[in-house]
């Protein structure tokens, strides 16, 4: 394995092989896309670091798609907890996210929240939709755990029957202020990588035993720190085989993906007497983006009444 990864390694992520322990993975760092995310929102450090890790899962995840046009979406929701809804997707690289919660509730805890605090009784859904297949898949597991890395690594073995560890971290870069985000994530498959049957996948087989050892030693320090390439991570975990092959990188940025004209599409369904209702005194429906916080201004007078 050879190490051509930039000195500041961030917004990538990279996949990897282990052959002889049947093992597949990814890692990935985020830097200024999340900060992208970030500042659209006057988000108090808790629920930063929250969005951090969840955007980190969505591209360890997402970035496993070979469809260029798939989608992975992830949606918390609560009953009752002080966090509502999180909702952060990935589409061929680009990410974007956003979380709804009660401040006044979240300013009572403390700064180190458990996850069970903030969404009280909740679930986790993860949504794969792979638009060269036509093909939905969609899973859900209760967020019971003590982090949302064990929530997902709940999710794969529920719902795929798979052995899997994820890993994610977020922190402030000390010298810029700026938050970076890491992640690992690893899974074993007896029957190898494609075409053939999981299910039979066991937990306790000694190739995974290994693997898992190995990855749970891997930090938030080091996950989150941008002067080591993404590959030296994997160096440092797995040196002692025999093989491990870098597979192809990913390039990952925020980009929302609003759009002023399909809003107006949208809008154009409701009834005449509807959009009347939404508009302001100057005739105009303002509508704002949840994920990024831009403001789309649609006047009445743009919708075009239907032929007669």
């Amino acid at each position: 394995m050879t190490n051509t990864a930039p000195t500041t390694d961030l917004d990538r992520a990279v996949g990897f092989t282990i052959p002889a322990r049947h093992t597949r993975g990814r890692v990935t760092r985020l830097g200024p896309a999340l900060d992208e995310i970030l500042a659209a929102h006057a988000y108090p450090p808790v629920i930063e670091r929250l969005l951090a890790e969840a955007l980190t899962l969505a591209a360890l995840l997402g970035s496993t798609l070979k469809d260029a046009q798939g989608q992975l979406t992830l949606q918390a929701q609560t009953q009752g907890g002080i966090v509502n809804l999180l909702v952060c997707d990935y589409k061929n690289g680009d990410l974007r996210g956003y979380v709804q919660f009660d401040s006044l509730r979240l300013s009572q805890l403390g700064k180190n929240p458990s996850l069970f605090a903030l969404f009280n009784k909740g679930h986790l859904a993860v949504t794969f939709d792979q638009p060269a297949t036509n093909e939905r898949y969609q899973g859900i597991v209760p967020l019971d755990t003590a982090s949302l890395a064990e929530a997902a690594q709940s999710y794969f073995l529920q719902s795929e029957q798979i052995p899997t560890v994820v890993r994610l971290g977020a922190q402030r870069d000390k010298t810029s202020g700026q938050w970076v985000a890491g992640g690992l994530f690893l899974q074993h498959l007896p029957e190898g990588e494609a075409g053939r049957e999981r299910l039979h996948a066991r937990m306790d087989h000694p190739e995974w035993e290994h693997v898992e050892a190995l990855g749970m030693t891997m930090g938030v320090d080091e996950l989150a720190d941008p002067a080591i390439p993404l590959e030296s991570l994997v160096w440092r975990l797995f040196n002692e085989e025999e093989e491990v092959r870098i597979l192809s990188d990913s390039t990952l940025a925020n980009n929302c993906r609003c759009d002023g004209d399909y809003i107006t599409q949208v809008l154009s369904k409701f009834p005449e007497e509807e959009r009347a209702e939404m508009a302001d005194e100057n005739g105009v429906i303002t509508v704002d983006c949840a994920f990024c916080s831009s403001k789309f201004s649609i006047h009445l007078s743009d919708f075009v009444p239907p032929a007669l």
